[in-house]
């Protein structure tokens, strides 16, 4: 791996970590101060996501792009593959492990923040095609808007943007949005409010997956030059500009 790959990667694992932490983090804490009250946990929750996605794209978008989401970044170097632009292959695996890595790791420091064990698999079981199909649409409208911020050269509005979808998505999609094979990994190593069971990750992983094909689809249909932008997912142009120059 080269160096620079080392400091994308790193950036991909420590932005995925955080992401998850704030995930399973806010789910405890929402629990425990809002306790028989599931719709105001899942606000406190899906509030507390938003926002920390949105800055944490903020934050590490000059360094990596962002993705923490392996169908992100499946779907770059899809698009990007003819014209040159976006991830390598080599990237992708590098990206994919740094994800998934980060989300169990994220799991974990959430967990012991709290004081419970650092991994449990979770018990929630989080299964049927309503929740599949959730995901499906999740996932396809996360990648959409990502892929059309960059065609469109909107990447500066992406953690505002990003942020609002998946903060809305929460309460759209019966599934609550996990979007992120990566994250739905992580989240299993937690038995809080945000986990899912094991047994219930392969299904919505196919879904997530569904939902990048669906949304290749939709971007050769509405932006049939995305691949030409796969390069700026989702980096925010001045600080990525700062941030080589230094």
């Amino acid at each position: 791996m080269s160096r620079t790959l080392a400091r994308r990667a790193s950036a991909e694992l420590a932005g995925t970590a955080l992401l998850v932490a704030a995930v399973v983090g806010s789910g405890i804490a929402a629990a425990r101060l809002s306790p028989g009250d599931v719709g105001l946990q899942l606000l406190e929750n899906a509030i507390a996501t938003a926002l920390a996605l949105g800055a944490l794209i903020l934050t590490f978008g000059p360094v990596s792009g962002a993705h923490f989401n392996p169908v992100v970044s499946a779907v770059d170097w899809w698009l990007g593959r003819r014209a040159g632009t976006g991830l390598t292959g080599s990237d992708l695996a590098a990206y994919s492990g740094a994800q998934v890595t980060g989300a169990i790791a994220g799991s974990v420091l959430a967990n012991l923040m709290f004081a419970r064990p650092a991994a449990a698999w979770s018990g929630t079981d989080r299964t049927g095609g309503n929740l599949w199909l959730a995901e499906i649409v999740a996932t396809a409208g996360l990648v959409l808007l990502v892929f059309a911020l960059a065609r469109s050269g909107r990447t500066a509005v992406a953690p505002a943007a990003v942020g609002a979808y998946i903060g809305a998505a929460y309460w759209f999609t019966s599934s609550t949005s996990f979007a992120n094979p990566a994250v739905t990994i992580g989240r299993a190593f937690t038995d809080t409010f945000a986990g899912i069971a094991p047994s219930s990750v392969p299904g919505f992983v196919a879904a997530q997956l569904v939902g990048g094909l669906l949304a290749i689809a939709a971007l050769a249909a509405w932006y049939p030059h995305a691949g030409d932008a796969a390069a700026a997912v989702v980096v925010v142009p001045h600080l990525a500009q700062e941030t080589e120059a230094r």
